[in-house]
Order: structure tokens, then C-alpha cells, then sequence
């Protein structure tokens, strides 16, 4: 497998030389200051391999190339916009990168109501309570409808939250909700919010689902003429928030859109902890059934709660099989490496230690050892691991995200 390590461009407080000591051989990354929506230009992209070739790493995977609003929407400047990521696609090909991850994610990308959530161990990793998320989306943004969307005990024990916080605690938690991530659209403020919100909802579902296949018809395409493998990353957290539509939470959702675009060009990012959010995703199955449209893989792992909230665990304390997610992985890396292919993965985010090391991006941390005990051994621990063998050409890519120690 192909060892990466998400960097966040020449700003990241961690530099490429650490990451090369720390031993991975892959980069993740994007061009933050190309605003969404704009083509990449080739000499831009250049450059950036060029920065990253000189520390001996590889850019592994693009994540990601965003997609603008409209395009999601299917409305305003879309076509343009369609046109301007073909060229993207184009221009990374042509600097030999290959690999991209990107999301159909409507409004806001990844959410969590707290980014500093202290474990028992004193560490901090990401969270997601449910009634905090209500709090905001009910009683502050006052989103129209909102109430409907919760259960009876939710919305109470969002109140109480709301009476129990100050106003620095509320800004904090729209901070956390629904701040932009490096190569999106910037932030939102609760205006703008409440208007992206209301043109998506209109959209529903299925119209969601209808324009992301339209996109894929058109994309795709050019990614299999170029030797692109475009690799979408689902729905994160994998249900609703908002009222809004989700149509990359579920292996359903995953069949359907490979089934749009049926090419090899057109694959999946299996987040772990995205996908496994939800207790009816198997993700062992989904890696079994999805195997060959797999490219990019995030191994981190999660525990749930009741009422739907979660935080990012420590990879073998969470509730997905991590041992029997890596064994599908490494089978279908037996797969490929007969057929002359590669894997490679990227390392994910883990909870900051408690002594005040904040100065690297939130929750990236390298390495993965994943050990279960093994019968019959005596106590001794089997460790899955095939680095004996050598990664071939064209594999899945991971990140292993997990809490930082």
C-alpha cells in the first residue's frame, strides 16, 4: 500500500520535510488559492509536484478539485464550471497525477460541533453531538422547519444546551459548523447559510442525485481518456443535517453512482469513518463488494451514540472492524498486484495531545498498526501487514486518521 499524509500547502504548519521523516511516501493535497470553480493552471500544478518531488515524496492524490455550487445545483455558471474542472482534469494528467478525491457535498463540507473534544486519556479529537447541532440549526440559525427534523428528546436537550451556553460558546459552535475547509467557497455567514440551504432542499434527493450523475456522464469521460481515477468521498456525517440532501451515505448510494458512470475511471474514497457513522454500513462488505473502484481510503475509525452524535476513536477502540476493514483491503491489493496495480492510503485525523501542540493542522497524525490477538499464539499479537510485498502501479491509496497520542 501506498503510505500519504494529507498536507495542506506551503502555510501548513508541518513542512514536507517532516513528513518525509516521518515516513510516508505520498502526498495529499490541492491548490487552496485557486478559487472553486476556476481551472488549475498547468504551470500552477507543476510547481506544487515540483515542491513536493524535491522532498523525495510523491503527490499521491488531489484532494480535492472542489466542485462550485453550481454545478451541484445544475444552475448559474454551471456549464463553464463543468468546462473549467474538465480542464483540471486535463492539466493534472498532463504533470502525471492521477489520483482525485472529490465530494458531491451540498453547502457545507465535513461537520463536527467540536473540534477539541477532551477523551478520557486527555487527548482531543473531533466530535459530533446531535444536540448541539440542533441548538444551532433550530434555535439559532432558526432555520424554517427545523424542529420537525429531531426527535422530542433531541430538541430538548438542545434547549438546554442553548440556556446552558454564552455568547463565545455559540460563536464557537457556528465557527465549528459551518467554517470553510481549505479549497471550498470560504465561509458562511448565517444569511448565507439559510439561502444555500433553501436552494438545495428545493432540489431534494433526487435531484441531487440526478445532477451528480449528469456531472459523472460528463466528467468521467475525459478522466478515462486521461488516465484520471476520479475517487468520491461520501456524505460526512452520512445523513441529513439541515434538511439538506445526502446522496453518497450508503453502499445503495455508492452501487447506483458507479452503476451512472460505469467506467473504470469513475471510483470511490472508502472513509472509514464517514461510511461507518452509520451502523448500517458494513464497511468490511462495502470493501469487499466496491474492491476494484476503490483508489483512496481513509482508515480511521469512530464511536456512535444512540441519538446519532459521534467522535473520532482511536483506530482499534472505535466501533467499525478496522482488523477486517485492512484484511479486505490488503486481499484486494493480492488482487490487484497480480494484475500489475497499487494501493495506497492516506493517514487521518487523531485527537491533539493534551500539552498544547497546536500548531499542526487539526487531527493528522502518521501511522497504523493494527493487531488483534491470535489463537492459539501464546498472547502473541498478529499484525496485518503485507509490506513484504511490493505496492503495485495502480492501487488504492490510503490515509490512516486516528487521534494523536
Amino acid at each position: 500500500m501506498k503510505e500519504t499524509w494529507r498536507w495542506f500547502g506551503p502555510n501548513d504548519s508541518v513542512s514536507l520535510q517532516h513528513i518525509a521523516q516521518a515516513g510516508a511516501s505520498g502526498i495529499v493535497t490541492s491548490l487552496h488559492h485557486i478559487p472553486t470553480g476556476a481551472a488549475w493552471p498547468l504551470a500552477d500544478i507543476q510547481a506544487r509536484k515540483k515542491m513536493i518531488e524535491d522532498h523525495g515524496l510523491e503527490w499521491a492524490v488531489v484532494e480535492s478539485v472542489p466542485l462550485h455550487n453550481d454545478i451541484k445545483t445544475r444552475t448559474g455558471n454551471y456549464h463553464s464550471y463543468i468546462e473549467n474542472y474538465k480542464t483540471s482534469l486535463r492539466n493534472l494528467a498532463a504533470a502525471g497525477v492521477y489520483d482525485v478525491c472529490y465530494n458531491f457535498m451540498p453547502v457545507v463540507d465535513w461537520t463536527r460541533t467540536n473540534l477539541s473534544y477532551t477523551l478520557p486519556n486527555k487527548s482531543q479529537a473531533l466530535r459530533f453531538e446531535m444536540s448541539d447541532f440542533a441548538a444551532y440549526d433550530a434555535y439559532i440559525l432558526q432555520r424554517p422547519g427545523a424542529e420537525a427534523d429531531y426527535q422530542p428528546e433531541v430538541l430538548a436537550k438542545a434547549k438546554a444546551r442553548l440556556d446552558a451556553m454564552g455568547d463565545e460558546e455559540k460563536q464557537l459552535l457556528e465557527k465549528n459548523i459551518i467554517a470553510g475547509l481549505p479549497g471550498g467557497e470560504g465561509s458562511y455567514n448565517r444569511e448565507g447559510i439559510r439561502a444555500a440551504i433553501d436552494q438545495f432542499i428545493r432540489l431534494g434527493n433526487e435531484g441531487m442525485r440526478a445532477n451528480l450523475f449528469a456531472f459523472l456522464r460528463e466528467i468521467i469521460p475525459v478522466a478515462e481518456e486521461v488516465g484520471i481515477r476520479m475517487a468520491i468521498h461520501p456524505d460526512d456525517p452520512p445523513f441529513s443535517l439541515f434538511g439538506l440532501p445526502r446522496v453518497v451515505s450508503t453502499a445503495d448510494d455508492a452501487r447506483a453512482l458507479l452503476q451512472a458512470a460505469p467506467s473504470p475511471a469513475n471510483g470511490l474514497t472508502l472513509c472509514a469513518g464517514s461510511y461507518g457513522a452509520r451502523c448500517d454500513n458494513d464497511l468490511v462488505a462495502m470493501a469487499r463488494e466496491f474492491g476494484d473502484r476503490i483508489y483512496f481510503v481513509h482508515l480511521r475509525n469512530i464511536k456512535r451514540e444512540d441519538d446519532g452524535s459521534f467522535y473520532e476513536s482511536d483506530h482499534l477502540d472505535g466501533d467499525n472492524d478496522m482488523v477486517g476493514l485492512v484484511e479486505a483491503l490488503l486481499d484486494e491489493e493480492d488482487r490487484r498486484r497480480q494484475q500489475g496495480a497499487t494501493t495506497a492510503y492516506r493517514h487521518a485525523p487523531r485527537p491533539r495531545p493534551p500539552d498544547g501542540r497546536r500548531n499542526r493542522q487539526t487531527g493528522y497524525q502518521p501511522r497504523l498498526f493494527l493487531c488483534r490477538p491470535h489463537e492459539g499464539a501464546g498472547g502473541i499479537a498478529r499484525c496485518y501487514s503485507r509490506t513484504d510485498q511490493p505496492a503495485p502501479p495502480q492501487g488504492i491509496i490510503i490515509m490512516v486518521l486516528n487521534h494523536r497520542p
